[in-house]
């Protein structure tokens, strides 16, 4: 008896043993990219990320950047190894308190090897110490990192993560957020969701900021220096906080608050046409930088005061925070969805001039239709699949993405449409969406079939035959300048926003 007994323990033991050492055997390194067409190497697979813990240091006499990120996440396959999006020096990895080797890989990637395999669907903390100068850092002849005269600003897009904290850097991946920033005493700090308290000691103060709900890496954002910091709050209670350099130019500072301060009027007007706001507080920062763009960094929209230079600009806040229903809440599923995000900020302008009686819609659109000929190459740029680079925010992807809206309105009708975009940012809030989606939810509430018409204004290269809604009037809204000098400030050649 005791001899069978031994030998079925023996079978047993090698049994778990051989199923073990399979189970090794199908682990493999994660993706260095998560799958994005566009870009195939933004992003990385193998993990999911619930949240970044970052602790930062930074002294702007150099430009030199120290910091912590604490990342947790959850394993979505069995791994030997993993990849983060970084550029700066890293001194130490761990993964689950345990050291780990790292290398790196390409133009971006920190490859780290954890002591032990990775099993999937196991909750995962990795810990990655590092330091840098960012405005050193080149990718593709930009840097994500703009030095100010007293701080630094961290914002672009597709990518701006690489430059100040390890991520998985696609908007596929969101995650929540808590960022403590240290910088020397007299200079404050500006970042995404709501303040966590400030305290100072040994010349150094540092600042905390947490964001609670989900939020793509591109759209974190850090702005560093002085600041002139205003707090209110929206009708409903949010925290509405509003930032700007003391050192703008007089009538770009004056025109910076006339518009920005606007930014909760704003939202609760929107509000009532998109559903209820997404986050927990609003806002916007305008710092010293020489960039020309705005980007709808979440909860805290960064403007460059570029915007401003001829005076203030309502509909450049009117499109920047749409983008925290549109883009930020919803976000694209893959880069070649962008007209999910630009497209319906641009038509959100139109609606803001329709509701203020300065040219409704439908003469917005037949006035963009009227204003490019039918060989401008403005028509061979296709919304719905633009290309990567410099096309992915060519004037087609906000003009004609927003006269595709304007089109679909006058074929389904205003009930169709308005139910439409407040049941997309509802059903995919938080989430992420594609064209496709979209189209068949517009589909369903309408109960008509429309791919010919997302096919002619999105996907066809070429001027469509007739105008989005041809009975409007042709005459000029009386909105048309205002609009077109925001868009200027939206897309200046070279830069992105």
């Amino acid at each position: 008896m005791r001899s069978r007994r031994l030998s079925a323990v023996l079978a047993t033991a090698a049994g778990v043993l051989l199923t073990a050492t399979a189970a090794h055997a199908d682990a493999g390194p994660g993706a260095p990219g998560i799958g994005d067409p566009y870009y195939p190497d933004y992003g990385n697979g193998g993990y999911d990320v619930a949240h970044y813990g970052l602790e930062l240091k930074y002294r702007p006499s150099d430009d030199r950047l120290e910091g912590t990120a604490t990342i947790t996440a959850r394993t979505t396959q069995d791994l030997t190894r993993f990849d983060l999006d970084f550029l700066l020096d890293v001194s130490s990895v761990t993964v689950d308190g345990r050291p780990a080797r790292f290398t790196t890989s390409g133009a971006h990637e920190l490859v780290i090897t954890p002591a032990r395999v990775l099993r999937k669907g196991r909750p995962l903390t990795v810990v990655v110490r590092y330091s840098g100068v960012p405005s050193t850092k080149k990718y593709n002849d930009y840097v994500g990192w703009a030095r100010t005269p007293d701080g630094a600003v961290a914002a672009q897009e597709p990518e701006s993560a690489w430059w100040w904290f390890p991520s998985n850097d696609h908007p596929l991946d969101k995650a929540t957020y808590d960022i403590g920033i240290t910088v020397p005493e007299g200079l404050q700090t500006i970042s995404n969701g709501v303040p966590t308290g400030a305290h100072t000691a040994n010349g150094w103060t540092r600042y905390g900021w947490r964001e609670t709900l989900p939020q793509t890496t591109y759209l974190t954002t850090l702005g560093i220096g002085r600041f002139d910091v205003h707090r209110a709050r929206t009708k409903s209670g949010l925290p509405v906080i509003t930032a700007y350099s003391p050192d703008l130019p007089a009538d770009e500072a004056a025109a910076a608050r006339a518009s920005v301060e606007r930014t909760a009027e704003v939202v609760d007007w929107e509000s009532k046409i998109f559903g209820p706001y997404p986050f927990t507080s609003l806002g916007g920062y305008v710092p010293n930088v020489t960039s020309h763009f705005a980007l709808e960094t979440q909860t805290r929209v960064f403007y460059s005061p570029y915007g401003f230079r001829n005076g203030p600009r309502p509909y450049l806040v009117v499109h920047e925070n749409a983008h925290q229903w549109f883009g930020d809440s919803v976000s694209l599923a893959r880069w070649s969805d962008i007209w999910l995000n630009e497209g319906f900020a641009t038509y959100a302008e139109w609606l803001w001039s329709e509701q203020h009686g300065e040219g409704t819609a439908a003469e917005l659109a037949r006035k963009t239709y009227d204003s490019y000929p039918a060989d401008d190459p403005f028509w061979q740029v296709k919304p719905g699949d633009p290309g990567p680079g410099e096309n992915q925010f060519a004037d087609a992807v906000y003009d004609r993405g927003a006269m595709t809206l304007q089109a679909l309105r006058a074929r389904v009708g205003d009930h169709a449409f308005f139910t439409t975009l407040r049941a997309w940012a509802a059903r995919k809030k938080y989430g992420n969406g594609t064209i496709p989606e979209f189209i068949a939810l517009a589909e369903h509430v309408s109960g008509q079939r429309l791919g010919a018409l997302f096919q002619t204004w999105l996907y066809t290269p070429g001027r469509p035959a007739t105008p989005p809604q041809p009975t409007a009037a042709t005459t000029e809204p009386k909105s048309w300048s205002q609009i077109r000098q925001a868009h200027a400030a939206l897309r200046a050649p070279a830069l992105r926003g």
